[in-house]
């Protein structure tokens, strides 16, 4: 099975959108769903960081850690 991408403010497509449904369904993203990585979804995923003690490991970015926490 491929690595799944990290992903970071800038970037953008579909994982990006698939991220930002990911952090509506915590309750912790109110944008648009735009396939977009914006400081709104880089808040978002930052307050999911902090509240499952992974801020100081991928702090800011969607990395192995925090998708395997998010997506379960």
């Amino acid at each position: 099975m491929a690595q799944a991408p990290v992903l970071r403010y800038g970037d953008s497509g579909t994982e990006v959108e698939k991220l930002q449904r990911l952090l509506a369904a915590q309750g912790l993203y109110r944008g648009k769903f735009n396939g977009q990585f914006d400081w709104r979804v880089e808040r978002a995923l930052s307050e999911f960081q902090y509240d499952h003690g992974l801020d100081d490991k991928e702090w800011g970015y969607y990395g192995p850690l925090t998708r395997k926490a998010l997506e379960g």
